[in-house]
């Protein structure tokens, strides 16, 4: 590898590029990169996939209506009564009933305008609420955004470390990855596989310290994504293991395995 594929791949400009905050010329550069060296092509690669892991979550979608309704709403014009009355000549006997029908006019039309404007309002208020629900969920999605971006460079930390975590006969089919960054002291795991348990078991992570083992906690099913565990300084390894629902267990036994890796065996 050359200096300047050396000096490329060394600077921020593709996980810049990837995440869309290249400037046009930082974008025709990487590009240029990608197409011409298939080392550049390689590491780019290996940050789409690394992107994918993080970014597998339950997405939330802002109701499809919301937007419709608030354009409906503004688009609503204030009814406008519109009074053309006509000039005749009356009787001087006929003022008083023409007072009347006036008076019952008018107290008809004020009633009218203030049942609008009272529908209005409740209009108007549902547009506010719904604008509200809007930016809360906007502001949610911008801390899972955030998450996923820190988690996003953290696998792609030079530090970072990654284990492959694979059943025994016990459990053929689960497959989970730890990553550990010892510097930081940070652990994460995706669980890609979990068989299915009897409804008062689980499956428990351990980490090995020693000559015993520490709880990091329990493993399932709706656990599929990229998450944090809590790291355990100085740790051999790690080890998942079922255990009955409720107990309270202070130490895992080697029988209960169902899957181990060793961190010195892989440095």
């Amino acid at each position: 590898m050359n200096d300047k594929i050396n000096t490329f791949l060394n600077s921020d400009l593709l996980d810049k590029y990837l995440l869309g905050s290249t400037t046009s010329a930082e974008t025709e550069m990487v590009e240029t990169y990608i197409s011409k060296y298939p080392e550049v092509q390689n590491a780019y690669n290996t940050l789409q996939h690394n992107l994918e892991i993080v970014a597998k979550r339950d997405a939330v979608e802002a109701p499809k209506d919301i937007l419709n309704n608030i354009f409906d709403a503004l688009d609503e014009e204030t009814p406008v009564l519109s009074l053309n009355p006509e000039t005749k000549q009356k009787k001087w006997t006929n003022y008083s009933i023409a007072a009347s029908i006036a008076a019952f006019i008018f107290a008809g039309t004020t009633l009218f305008l203030y049942t609008q404007k009272q529908s209005l309002n409740l209009e108007n208020q549902k547009v506010v609420d719904e604008i509200f629900d809007l930016r809360s969920d906007i502001d949610s999605q911008n801390k899972r955004l955030d998450d996923i971006m820190r988690q996003f460079k953290q696998l792609n930390n030079p530090e970072t470390e990654k284990y492959i975590i694979n059943g025994n006969n016990r459990a053929k089919n689960l497959k989970t990855v730890a990553y550990i960054n010892p510097k930081e002291k940070k652990s994460m795991i995706d669980v890609v596989s979990l068989p299915q348990l009897p409804e008062e078991q689980c499956y428990q992570i351990w980490a090995e310290v020693q000559d015993k083992m520490v709880n990091l906690g329990i493993l399932s099913e709706t656990d599929r994504k990229l998450m944090e565990i809590p790291y355990t300084e100085n740790a051999l390894g790690l080890s998942i293991t079922i255990e009955e629902k409720g107990s309270k267990i202070n130490n895992s036994s080697k029988e209960n395995a169902v899957a181990e890796i060793s961190f010195q065996k892989n440095k």
